[in-house]
This record gives C-alpha cells, structure tokens and sequence, in this order.
C-alpha cells in the first residue's frame, strides 16, 4: 500500500463531475476471499419474482417495466427486468433477441418525451442476480449531465414534479403497448399537490358552491318581491267594473263621456257585457253602419272620434243598447221608418198595408 495517497484523477475537473472543491481519494478495502451472494443468489429472496404486475407501469409475456418510487431529479428513469429469473449471460438467444428489440423500443418511447434529449442505458452486474436494464434520460441543453456521471445528477437535482412524472410514466407505457403488452400507468386525474393546496383547492370549489346557491336564493327572492296582477290590471278588452271603476268612471249624466269613459249611473253589480254588439238602429235588419262593439268603445279614448261615435250610438233612440245595463230593454223603432209586419205566407196584413 502506497504511503502517499494518490492523485485525483482527472475526471474530477471535467465539466460533467458533479462535485468540487478539496477532494481526496478513499483508501480501498482488503479483498475479501468470498464475495458474497446477490440479491437473487443462493438463499437470498428475488425482489423482481415476488413484485406483482401492478408494481409496473407496462407488462408483456416475457418482459416487465418498472419505475422509481417517486420522482427523481431526471425526466425519467426506468428499468427493464425480464420475468424469467435469468441474468444477462444466462439469456437463451430468444430472450437475448428480444432484448435488443425491447432496448430499441424503450429508448425511443423515452427519447419522445418533451425535454429529452438523450438516453443512457446501463446494466450493473453488481445489483439484483435478475436481469435489469437502466434508461435514464438526459434533460435537453442540460449539457453539463452528459457522460457518465449522469446517475450521479440523478440524486443531486431536485425531483421533477409528481404530474408530469405520472404524465411521462403514462406516454411511455402508451408507446410500448402499441407493440403488444398491458399498459398500467396512467396519467393523473388529480392535482398531486401539497395538502395545503388541495385544502384550498376544496375551499374553493365550496365556495363556488355556496355563490351558486345564493344567486338561487337571491333569483327566487325577486320573483317574490313581484306582486301578482291584480283584477283591475287585466287587459282592455275584457273589462270589469267594480266600486273603484264606478267612482272614476262616468260623471252621471249617462252620456258615457266621464272620466273613465264608461257610464257609472247604475249599480255596481250591473257590468258591462263585452261580447254583445250594438242592436242595429233599423230594427232587425242590416246592422248601422255606426254600430260597434261595446268592447271596442272600452277600449277607443273617449276623446277620439270613434269613442264620440260609440257614445252617441249607445244614447241614440234608434234601439242601441245601453252599455251600463245588462237587459238591453225594449228597442224603440225609429219614427222615421216603422217595421213591416209580415205574415207567414208572406203578405202584408190589411191593417197595417201602406195607404193607396
């Protein structure tokens, strides 16, 4: 053993050695005579034969991926175990076969995530006795990551988050299931965030809730506030008169020209009946061509043309209906034309048969 320890190598001054400063090389151990047993070997429990399918995120008939734990500092770092319990020279030339098409297809799956720029593949021989293949993916401009102290950087950047590490573990299962396989990773659903966040994320979303019911409660109490149309409001064409009407309607000389535009000089249950029309002034014949419904004289302004016309036929002598009264009376035939009788066979009685 040398007294002096020896010189740093020269690697510790490339630009990709993670590590500065005032470094000094270990002293090596004495060699042991028997090296012991591998994880796999000899009495020692397999870890890859024991862990279900659903520890990966993909799985074939011959070969499983897995992922790391949590997320780590590079975009991603995946291993690629066989089932079978075999190491690297132990693989039969299917197997060794099919490791190479597995390396190709892992290497590009990763390469097409966003922000990779390379993937390095490695295989210790000093882990697992089961075969198990590393990718990890260099970060893209991360130019000081290249080389081989990649594995290294890995546990000296801080971790990518948790979504798009879920996100990256869920394309890469994606892209190898196109060539067979079971896909088990999925992209997240959930906001994977601090428990703090996800409180406020809940506040949040109760609030919502709350101002969502409250514009309810709010729209219901307007509708409220509304009041309901009352007897007096209804429209024009279907008047009714009560004790209100009377006093503002006509002034009680029944000439129909009052306030309100209708006669108020009868009683109050006496109401206006708006689908009767005038009696024409002839009698029983063609109707006067001045003769309207009354509902149209309710609805015409008392100072129009038209409601001086209603009026002065409803006070007209010529056998006009009263629109204050419900029984319209006897009709009063016109001095000027006396009414023909006439009898059943069509002539004229001799009583009332026009003088020679």
């Amino acid at each position: 053993m040398h007294d002096t320890p020896p010189s740093v190598p020269d690697f510790t001054q490339w630009p990709s050695f993670p590590f500065e400063g005032d470094l000094h090389v270990k002293q090596l151990d004495d060699p042991v005579p028997v090296e012991p047993p591998r994880k796999g070997e000899g009495l020692r429990e397999c870890t890859a034969c024991n862990a279900p399918d659903d520890a990966y995120i993909w799985v074939g008939e011959r070969w499983r991926v897995r992922a790391m734990d949590r997320p780590t500092g590079l975009p991603m770092v995946l291993i690629l175990e066989s089932r079978t319990h075999l190491d690297l020279g132990d693989l039969p030339n299917l197997l060794a076969a099919e490791l190479g098409v597995m390396t190709v297809r892992l290497e590009r799956a990763i390469r097409s995530l966003d922000g990779v720029a390379r993937v390095h593949v490695n295989r210790w021989g000093d882990g697992s006795a089961h075969l198990h293949m590393w990718f990890l993916a260099r970060p893209y401009g991360r130019l000081q990551l290249r080389g081989t102290f990649l594995s290294l950087w890995d546990s000296i950047l801080p971790p990518i988050s948790e979504e798009q590490w879920r996100e990256n573990l869920a394309l890469v299962a994606a892209w190898l299931a196109e060539f067979g396989g079971r896909p088990l990773a999925e992209p997240p659903r959930i906001q994977w965030q601090a428990p703090s966040s996800l409180l406020a994320q809940s506040a949040a979303a109760a609030a919502h809730a709350a101002a969502a019911q409250e514009e309810a409660v709010s729209v219901i109490e307007a509708a409220e506030e509304i009041p309901e149309p009352a007897v007096e409001d209804t429209p024009a064409t279907v008047p009714t008169i009560d004790a209100t009407d009377a006093t503002k309607g006509d002034d009680g000389d029944g000439d129909g020209h009052g306030e309100g535009g209708d006669a108020g000089d009868g009683p109050q249950s006496r109401a206006v009946d708006t689908n009767r029309e005038a009696v024409p002034a002839g009698g029983l014949g063609e109707p006067a061509p001045d003769a309207v419904p009354a509902s149209a004289a309710a609805s015409t302004p008392s100072d129009s043309p038209a409601a001086e016309r209603v009026a002065a036929s409803t006070t007209a002598p010529e056998g006009a209906l009263d629109p204050a009264h419900d029984d319209p009376g006897p009709v009063i035939p016109s001095p000027r034309s006396a009414p023909t009788a006439v009898t059943d066979d069509g002539r004229t009685p001799p009583d009332v048969r026009a003088p020679r």
